[in-house]
């Protein structure tokens, strides 16, 4: 079997997750990508190809021009259409193109949910207007969040408290981003938790989610997230329904919701496995060969109806951060420990002697922490000391 795969930079959800699994099943993996030199040390046992990724059309183009393909995936945000496209032209399984974009375009999406009746986000679409300053006359109530249409990762999504503040709030985003789409929409206040799911086009697999720490506004930087279980099943109905409206239900899925008094409110729809290695983390808490299964959904193979996940875990994924600009002189190198039944593993995110700006977003992480056990108490408790105990200098 031979499958392509679309990537832009490297992630540890490729490298340490699927291209393993790719091997273990056997899979022959060409991989396509517009940055091949940074792949190269990675990407261990696959065929590299340039390719402008980004154009599904230059996508079919290469593959087929190179040799037949059984299977064509991708894990990033970026690349869900253009994936379900090929897959879509070459007659392969694969998710729904239009279900992939509605999930991309934050617009696109509230409009969905809001003709499905499942919930409605009062929101602003920026990318026709020239002159943000319009946006003073909108109806939209304060505080408000501006963000990039087809943004992830909490990058230049801002809480503007009044007009003024979020005209030139918009007009520094588009300084940064030229021609960026904008949108501004209601402020859904309240905790934050993710729903991860796991399908094959006809049954929708619930793996657990996250409660997500957020730092405070105006920024919203994920700084920790502690493994749910399950969510009550009225969460999860609602869930299902707002996915059920988007076409959500191929391969893997990373859902972000508010709740409010027990309404589910969507953030966001990243129609692809966990990043920031909670992927990592679910495999090893659940026991399950979860790549591997994502990988297989998009070969065309159903998946079973008991999963035979493993009960009863505690897990937490938790992020060093930078709180200033400057080189990093000093952090701990990667470990890999059990420490009073918890298991711990640390892995850093920036060399020594690399030199940042302070972003606001996941790209000040400097580590990651991946925190598992079955004792709760003992899990925080180990993960606190472990952040005690370490220090992450960064010199001015």
């Amino acid at each position: 079997m031979r499958m392509y795969l679309l990537a832009l930079n490297p992630t540890d959800s490729v490298t340490e997750g699927f291209l393993p699994a790719a091997a273990r099943l056997g899979v022959e993996v060409v991989l396509l990508t517009d940055q091949p030199e940074a792949h190269a040390a990675g990407a261990v046992g696959c065929e590299i190809l340039a390719c402008e990724v980004r154009d599904f059309r230059a996508v079919v183009t290469r593959i087929a021009a190179h040799r037949p393909a059984d299977a064509i995936f991708t894990n990033s945000d970026h690349l869900q259409t253009q994936a379900a496209l090929a897959a879509a032209y070459f007659g392969l399984p694969g998710k729904d193109w239009q279900a992939a974009l509605r999930c991309k375009n934050k617009a696109e999406m509230r409009r969905c949910l809001a003709a499905a009746g499942v919930d409605t986000v009062r929101a602003v679409e920026l990318d026709a207007l020239d002159d943000p300053s319009v946006l003073a006359s909108a109806d939209l109530p304060y505080p408000c969040v501006v963000k990039p249409r087809e943004g992830v990762a909490s990058e230049e999504v801002f809480l503007a408290e009044g007009p003024r503040e979020l005209v030139a709030l918009a007009r520094q985003i588009r300084e940064r981003r030229p021609g960026a789409a904008l949108l501004a929409e209601e402020y859904l206040e309240g905790e934050l938790y993710t729903a991860e799911t796991l399908g094959d086009g006809a049954h929708l697999h619930l793996l657990g989610g996250f409660h997500t720490t957020v730092s405070p506004p105006p920024r919203f930087i994920e700084e920790r997230l502690d493994f749910t279980a399950a969510h009550s099943a009225p969460v999860l109905t609602q869930v299902r329904a707002q996915l059920g409206a988007l076409g959500v239900g191929l391969g893997a899925c990373h859902t972000e919701f508010i709740l409010q008094s027990g309404r589910v409110r969507l953030v966001e729809v990243n129609y692809r496995i966990a990043g920031d290695h909670c992927d990592l983390l679910l495999a090893d808490l659940l026991g399950l060969p979860l790549f591997e299964l994502v990988l297989r959904t998009h070969f065309g193979e159903p998946l079973p109806r008991d999963l035979g996940a493993r009960e009863g875990g505690v897990g937490r994924v938790q992020y060093a951060l930078a709180d200033r600009a400057g080189t990093l002189t000093a952090a701990p190198a990667a470990l890999d420990r059990t420490v009073d039944g918890v298991r711990l593993a640390y892995r850093p995110l920036r060399p020594l002697g690399e030199r940042h700006e302070r972003y606001g977003t996941n790209r000040d992480y400097l580590g990651i922490l991946r925190a598992t056990g079955t004792d709760s108490e003992a899990l925080s408790r180990v993960a606190a000391e472990f952040f005690a105990n370490r220090s992450w200098e960064i010199t001015p």
